[in-house]
């Protein structure tokens, strides 16, 4: 019998959040928020708490949504095994992302909107993403308009570097998100969407020759995405038993390295580390609660 707090961690998928912290954390430096500006800003818990709420009420109604496909093809997930209600499930996920509106809305007027964008964005998702095969680009939204919105918070303004950083972070999250939709199958079909995952390893080389300055860190962790990306494609090519679930998890991690990278090419070494710190985080919480 599962506790009433691991079902609710398992509603949330709380694994992956370290991967939406270090998306706000690098969509503030992409804008030109140094990390001691950052943290004596009235607007960064705020921020934090929104994104996280966004995060948990996206990953509520996405249980709400599927109930009735998870009671046919994911039995073992918390609504349909009747550890808990999907009325009350759905409202706390509605409820979550109200807050998170009001949240910052009361920070800037321009990240409240983009902010009302991401909702929609997760809602069309929750709703659709079972019936459209293009619903990996609206998941790839979600994290876009995450860097654009921790951008606004914190500055107000975005400028190029966000809006490419962004487009990238969509470009990475889109191609795990189509290996994801793969999992319940354990094998991957067609493998050319995958060409996607190479726009966010020719941004962070951009980034690095341009940065204000080089940076080894920034390479060094340029290669371990390199090589962490690598290893998650050899796992969804090889398709042995138990491969799509272990490269899914491992991409879903790569998104705090991708985070880590364009911090450090920015210069900004402190939050570069905790980028890092985001990525084994991510990989030790898989181990207690599934994130896909």
């Amino acid at each position: 019998m599962r506790s009433k707090t691991s079902v609710w961690l398992e509603l949330g998928r709380v694994s992956n959040l370290p991967t939406v912290w270090s998306n706000v954390l690098a969509g503030a430096v992409l804008a030109g928020a140094s990390a001691g500006a950052l943290w004596q800003s009235t607007t960064a818990l705020p921020l934090l708490l929104a994104l996280t709420l966004f995060y948990l009420g996206g990953m509520y109604l996405n249980d709400a949504c599927d109930a009735e496909i998870d009671a046919r093809e994911r039995a073992d997930r918390p609504i349909p095994r009747g550890d808990v209600d999907r009325l009350t499930v759905a409202l706390l996920g509605a409820g979550m992302l109200a807050l998170g509106s009001l949240l910052l809305f009361m920070s800037h007027l321009s990240a409240g909107l983009t902010g009302l964008a991401l909702i929609a964005a997760i809602l069309s998702y929750d709703w659709w993403h079972k019936r459209i095969g293009w619903s990996p680009l609206l998941m790839g939204a979600c994290r876009l308009l995450t860097y654009l919105t921790a951008a606004l918070v914190v500055t107000n303004t975005l400028n190029d570097m966000v809006v490419w950083g962004a487009i990238g972070l969509a470009c990475h999250v889109i191609g795990l998100t189509y290996a994801a939709r793969q999992e319940a199958y354990d094998r991957l079909g067609a493998a050319w969407p995958l060409g996607v995952l190479a726009v966010p390893v020719v941004f962070m080389l951009a980034t690095m020759l341009t940065g204000p300055e080089p940076s080894l860190l920034a390479l060094a962790l340029w290669l371990g995405y390199l090589a962490w990306g690598a290893r998650c494609l050899m796992w969804l090519f090889r398709r042995a038993p138990g491969d799509v679930p272990r490269a899914v998890v491992g991409l879903i991690a790569a998104i705090s390295l991708y985070d880590a990278t364009l911090m450090a090419a920015m210069g900004s070494t402190a939050m570069a580390w905790l980028g890092v710190l985001a990525f084994a985080a991510t990989l030790a919480l898989q181990r207690v609660t599934s994130g896909t």
